[in-house]
């Protein structure tokens, strides 16, 4: 699977995290706490399912607390645990990162197909924040792990496809994209904590 999307003339002026090793390394590094994270999840669900007054390891006050988020309707919107998706999806991440590292060099269909699943699950991710703030009334650390890897997953890659040609774009968008990811990152990353702080004042100011 050979690209032809990055020359080494090119490589050499590309950012890390839009040549291929740099990119595995955080494919591997994002994808593998969002995994630890998930299949925490998936382990206190378990508990759920064997003792309902189980009390999860982060129910720590009425705001905060993955039991409330994991016996909701949302938490298994294809009729079992999100987290299992997690689990999967998460793997094949990692799965693509250790390729890169080890020198893989994927096709643009494959890197089409990376942004399409990536930009799917941001998308999910979204929802699931909005459910957690407006509808459920509660956070669970755990996924916010995942929220919290899903940002710069979601930046880097969009923009790592738009450096590399993956997705056609302006060289004026290429600069932007090379120049202004890590502020779109932080942007996020500001409105998501100015969100939730907003949402739920009382579990950080009593």
């Amino acid at each position: 699977m050979v690209s032809s999307l990055e020359s080494p003339k090119n490589s050499g002026v590309l950012p890390w995290w839009a040549k291929e090793r740099g990119f595995g390394v955080f494919a591997v590094l994002t994808g593998t706490i969002a995994w630890i994270a998930s299949g925490i999840l998936v382990l206190e669900r378990l508990e759920l399912y064997k003792d309902p007054d189980y009390i999860t390891g982060c129910d720590i006050n009425p705001w905060v607390s993955c039991g409330t988020v994991m016996k909701s309707d949302q938490a298994a919107l294809l009729g079992f645990p999100n987290p299992l998706l997690g689990i999967v999806l998460f793997g094949v991440l990692i799965t693509i990162g250790m390729a890169l590292l080890a020198g893989a060099k994927f096709r643009r269909w494959f890197w089409i197909g990376i942004q399409t699943g990536i930009t799917l699950a941001m998308v999910f991710i979204a929802w699931l924040w909005s459910q957690a703030l407006y509808e459920i009334n509660a956070l669970c650390p755990y996924c916010m792990v995942v929220w919290a890897m899903m940002i710069p997953l979601f930046v880097f890659t969009t923009s790592r496809n738009i450096v590399n040609g993956v997705i056609p774009a302006t060289e004026g968008m290429k600069k932007f994209a090379t120049e202004w990811s890590w502020i779109v990152i932080a942007i996020l990353y500001v409105l998501v904590i100015a969100s939730i702080v907003i949402r739920f004042p009382n579990a950080f100011f009593g």
